[in-house]
């Protein structure tokens, strides 16, 4: 988790300043003219919001008095998802990736690979706090990684836009180096023992797999991006 910001002044001076947060809590019940301004700017910043019992709260703010309102701050700003759409060629999206180290590591490695963006979803993922900065080592400063409300629905939307979707699936019907990626794509990869949701795994143009010797038939995640997001470079690199 990122730092806890806990009281109205804190959290509605963070967001009159533009400082990334990842999510503002607000306790049920609560309502004041400030508060209503704290929801008037993250709403118009994008900025999720989710109501709670006001326990939850005290367990996040633990000494220091609420006053029904908690923000986690982020460790960098998320960039706009249709901003990426028409500048990039290869992009990389996450389907319920929640541990941080992974998400970090996988942040590095698309860089690496030369990816031009991340997409995540606004549940189901580790947001960017400074252990997914720390793991990211450096490259969190020059990949931009965006956040969505509807996972499903961004992958619609990279389609519509020429966009081919491969979903990495330990089932699926494609040998990941025997298939011919196109040059727009988007590499979509699940949770490492879960994988891909179902309503996820639809909207891939094809689901591809790591072959695997051994008893274990799955390889953590961000291994599995960058041996993927290498082959497409390596791809790209002999038809250019």
């Amino acid at each position: 988790m990122g730092t806890v910001l806990a009281g109205v002044h804190p959290v509605l001076e963070a967001l009159r300043a533009g400082r990334p947060i990842e999510r503002i809590l607000i306790a049920r019940g609560a309502s004041t003219s400030r508060l209503q301004e704290i929801l008037d700017r993250s709403r118009a910043a994008g900025i999720p919001l989710r109501f709670q019992a006001r326990q939850v709260l005290d367990r996040m703010s633990g000494p220091t008095p609420h006053q029904g309102v908690v923000a986690v701050a982020a460790a960098h700003h998320y960039a706009a998802f249709e901003d990426l759409i028409p500048r990039s060629r290869l992009l990389v999206a996450l389907d319920g990736v929640e541990d941080p180290h992974n998400l970090g590591a996988i942040i590095r490695t698309a860089h690496a690979a030369g990816a031009d963006g991340l997409v995540v979803p606004e549940r189901r993922s580790a947001g960017l706090s400074p252990v997914v900065a720390k793991a990211a080592a450096g490259a969190l400063e020059y990949l931009p990684v965006a956040r969505v409300v509807n996972l499903s629905r961004a992958l619609d939307r990279l389609k519509e836009s020429g966009y081919w979707v491969y979903g990495l699936d330990e089932r699926g019907e494609h040998v990941y180096d025997r298939l011919q990626y196109a040059e727009r794509a988007a590499f979509v990869l699940g949770a490492e023992g879960r994988g891909l949701h179902e309503h996820v795994r639809t909207r891939c143009d094809f689901l591809v797999r790591i072959p695997c010797r051994g008893p274990i038939g799955s390889l953590n995640v961000s291994v599995a991006a960058g041996i993927v997001l290498f082959e497409w470079r390596r791809q790209r690199a002999e038809s250019e």
